[in-house]
């Protein structure tokens, strides 16, 4: 098992957000997947370094990542208990609805960084998985220096004025008896602060993958992939008696 979805009626529909929290692999104390150490002292050799930063935010965002999780319980009990309250008793408040977005937009902001370091975010894995190892790892590199990181500077120069100046001015909800704003705001800038450093991260790791200092933690390690094709043979063990017992009873 990679994962488990939680279910949360939010905003008016059902929202589906996938945690990854048990996992194939093997982890240490911390958290973080066995890495392959380099023999050089990590005084002599820059790379060394670097995997030591690597390793210390991983565990960060980590725990970080566990502990946000947590909020989609809240968000899930929040709604349930709105729901009944306004069917039983005829009483339901906007700051309740509003409560539950910003649960919801505390998970997505704070846990994308930890499912980025667990490799559990989506890709294309019917192009990816047809490639050699050492493509991959370059398509990760070229992908995380002119995409990911690029992106989540500009969000962080963007969101950061925008986050201020709605504290600034103490930003309430334009719904009667909703939440101030500045608090969900604020999440934005902090959310993709996170998710900086952790692809700063990722390019260290990915690095040194390419360049033969570290062994590839995911490689092997399940995924969507391994995911979905452990289910459909599953289907297909399930399928195989009834398709034999169909045979037998043909005349």
């Amino acid at each position: 098992m990679t994962g488990f979805a939680y279910g949360a009626r939010l905003g008016g529909g059902w929202t589906f957000v996938h945690l990854p929290f048990a996992r194939h692999r093997r982890r240490t104390r911390t958290g973080r997947c066995d890495q392959k150490r380099e023999s050089a002292s990590p005084g002599g050799n820059p790379m060394s370094v670097l995997l030591a930063l690597s390793r210390a935010i991983d565990a960060i965002n980590a725990r970080i990542g566990r502990l946000v999780s947590w909020l989609i319980l809240v968000a899930i009990i929040v709604s349930a208990g709105n729901a009944v309250i306004r069917k039983l008793f005829d009483l339901s408040s906007n700051a309740w609805l509003e409560l539950q977005w910003v649960l919801f937009a505390a998970v997505f902001l704070m846990c994308s960084p930890w499912t980025l370091m667990d490799n559990e975010h989506i890709r294309i894995d019917i192009v990816n998985s047809r490639l050699s190892k050492r493509l991959r790892d370059g398509i990760d590199i070229f992908g995380n220096v002119f995409f990911l990181m690029p992106f989540a500077l500009v969000m962080l120069y963007t969101s950061i004025p925008f986050a201020l100046n709605s504290y600034r001015i103490n930003e309430q909800s334009l719904n009667a008896g909703g939440l101030p704003q500045w608090p969900a705001k604020m999440l934005v800038p902090v959310g993709f602060a996170l998710l900086l450093i952790q692809a700063i991260s990722e390019l260290i790791k990915r690095v040194a993958i390419f360049t033969g200092k570290m062994e590839d933690p995911n490689e092997g390690a399940g995924g969507h992939l391994a995911s979905a094709e452990a289910e459909a043979q599953r289907l297909l063990a399930d399928v195989e008696p009834v398709a034999i017992v169909a045979d037998t009873k043909t005349p």
